[in-house]
């Protein structure tokens, strides 16, 4: 009898009847078969034991509707998954999903370390990120479930609002410095660029776009958040903000309103297209993509079971949590939406 065999027989045994002795359930052949199979006698009878009572209890009292979760959830998108989370836990008051809230590389961290089941970020995992998970019998699942943009903010007294794709390239590679050089009429001197972390997929994004592989030029900075940055282009005439456009689209939520007020939200022409055309990162432009810098929102989940973290990606990206993202200013990745041209 192989151990596969002899450890079925033992758990059949050990659902008919809850009080038992060895003697009892198996004769002395199949005893020793476990205790070779197991190499430690009752240490393995006990493991066997919790995974027949403790473990699927444990798994029980989580469904996709049930439970208590922590999720980690790039902190650029914060806005829309604190709306998710509220209303996702009011219709199903069982469920308890905390959300924290970090830089894009410490997101993949918690995942790649399992101390959270699902994150949500805009960055894929790696290839080789996923054949490690797999090694140790985990499947990665990624859903894409929203579009982002990342908005170039500038100060209220800056009033270059319109500003070509490629110049925000020769900012990025260190080749203009200067708000002269793009506006020669500027009465602005050095140009300070402001993003939110050192380790955020915001500054990521375009270290990939523009293929930069040394570090950033000397005049690029990093504060905590995406909030922080807002209120130091606010402040300081000659920042030039990179934000995620989560935290200005929500034209109902007072807090985000509060932060569009301060600030430019600048105009960008596409790549290849010079016809004197700019585009903002509107919902219609991110849809579309004429705004040049769309990036796509990933729910990923590391689950083995149809748990409560299945069930939070499934509702987001179900009809009710994609309504959510189209009312946040984002564009749904799973629900039709239909494009309206206002004519004024």
């Amino acid at each position: 009898m192989n151990r596969v065999s002899v450890i079925k027989n033992f758990i059949i045994i050990a659902n008919r009847n809850k009080y038992f002795t060895i003697h009892n359930i198996m004769d002395k052949h199949i005893y020793h078969n476990l205790i070779s199979a197991l190499r430690f006698p009752l240490i393995g009878l006990v493991l066997i034991l919790a995974s027949c009572t403790g473990g699927s209890k444990s798994i029980l009292n989580e469904t996709p509707t049930r439970g208590n979760i922590r999720i980690s959830a790039d902190e650029s998108f914060q806005p829309l998954i604190d709306t998710e989370v509220f209303t996702f836990t009011h219709l199903y008051t069982n469920a308890k999903v905390k959300p924290e809230f970090k830089p894009e590389y410490d997101v993949i961290n918690d995942f790649m370390n399992d101390s959270v089941k699902v994150v949500v970020t805009s960055k894929k995992l790696s290839d080789y990120q996923i054949q490690y998970l797999r090694d140790t019998q985990i499947i990665a699942r990624t859903t894409t479930y929203a579009y982002d943009a990342l908005a170039i903010v500038t100060n209220r007294q800056n009033n270059d609002t319109l500003i070509k794709y490629n110049t925000i390239k020769d900012i990025f590679l260190g080749k203009i410095s200067s708000w002269k050089e793009i506006n020669p009429k500027s009465k602005l001197g050095n140009i300070r660029v402001i993003f939110d972390n050192n380790k955020s997929g915001s500054i990521r994004y375009f270290k990939e776009l523009f293929e930069i592989k040394d570090s950033l030029p000397t005049n690029f900075y990093a504060v905590n958040n995406n909030p922080e940055v807002i209120d130091f282009v606010s402040r300081n005439p000659d920042a030039f903000g990179i934000i995620s456009v989560n935290w200005i689209s929500d034209k109902d939520d007072s807090l985000s309103m509060s932060f569009i007020n301060k600030i430019n939200v600048v105009a960008v022409s596409q790549q290849y297209i010079n016809d004197g055309t700019y585009y903002r990162p509107y919902q219609g432009s991110i849809y579309d993509k004429s705004y040049p810098f769309v990036r796509e929102i990933y729910l990923i989940s590391r689950e083995t079971f149809a748990g409560l973290g299945s069930g939070f990606i499934n509702w987001a990206c179900a009809e009710q949590g994609q309504r959510i993202v189209l009312k946040s200013g984002l564009v749904p990745a799973t629900m039709p939406i239909r494009l309206v041209q206002i004519r004024h």
